[in-house]
């Protein structure tokens, strides 16, 4: 005789997306072309919600958007909410990036912020002035020589980019906009690219609690759920160390913008 063997449900489990680091299109870097197999898994699995570890100073504007999108499409078509818990910073893309989950959780000690966007080079005319070398262009166009670090820095140049800038910052408030809606604080000038500490940032509606993410997924989902961290894999090259001039270049950038939030 055979025996019945009554059906066990699944424990509640929740995909754990980590988006750490640089957002770019470098080997080193966050972007959609190498998180969307993972995005995608996600959701696929049918959990009872998606976590994203957030801990990245920005970056690309794009990618950042590119991966936002990707997330909040997939939420909103199969109805699963999305929970955001944010590490060390989520500062200028990374935060872009937190808004796309349904809602956000911080350290006490979390940077949250800098709504705004940024264009930086440097400027070498002098020195090459004083070494003796000549900066030769000759273009078809006169705007192929825009913001040239070689050359003199031009007023125009400036307006230029600032007429740039102006329509990206606008698509990042936007973003913060739709995604917080009415928790957002009405008095504060939150797009003026500052950053908050915390429960500062909880108390201007950029984040909805100071918790991490274990206890919190527990008590919305029960103490017996599971947490599935979902990783990128490094490709074959990059597993070899092919990719030096890459990696060191990249290392510089990031370094650069870690910096900025003393980390």
């Amino acid at each position: 005789m055979r025996r019945f063997i009554p059906f066990l449900p699944k424990p509640a489990f929740v995909p754990v997306i980590r988006l750490a680091g640089t957002i770019g299109t470098g080997t080193r870097s966050i972007s959609d072309e190498a998180l969307a197999p993972l995005i995608e898994k996600a959701f696929r699995a049918k959990p009872v919600a998606v976590a994203l570890q957030v801990n990245s100073p920005g970056g690309s504007a794009v990618q950042s958007s590119l991966i936002a999108a990707r997330i909040r499409r997939l939420a909103d078509e199969k109805k699963i909410p999305v929970h955001a818990f944010v590490e060390d910073v989520a500062a200028s893309g990374g935060y872009w990036l937190a808004c796309a989950a349904d809602d956000i959780h911080v350290d006490p000690s979390s940077l949250v912020g800098s709504i705004g966007v940024i264009f930086a080079s440097f400027g070498f005319p002098e020195l090459m002035a004083k070494q003796g070398v000549e900066r030769r262009v000759v273009t078809a166009g006169r705007s192929k020589s825009f913001a040239d670090p070689f050359l003199p820095q031009k007023a125009e140049d400036v307006e230029r980019l600032k007429a740039l800038q102006g329509p990206i910052h606008q698509a990042f408030i936007d973003h913060v906009k739709h995604s917080r809606g009415t928790r957002l604080s009405e008095t504060a000038d939150l797009f003026n690219a500052d950053i908050w500490v915390g429960q500062q940032a909880v108390d201007l509606g950029l984040a909805d609690g100071v918790s991490h993410m274990v206890p919190r997924l527990k008590q919305l989902y029960g103490d017996k759920v599971k947490l599935l961290p979902l990783g990128r894999k490094r490709s074959l090259f990059q597993r070899l160390g092919m990719s030096l001039i890459d990696e060191t270049l990249g290392a510089v950038e990031d370094r650069a913008l870690w910096a900025r939030y003393g980390l």
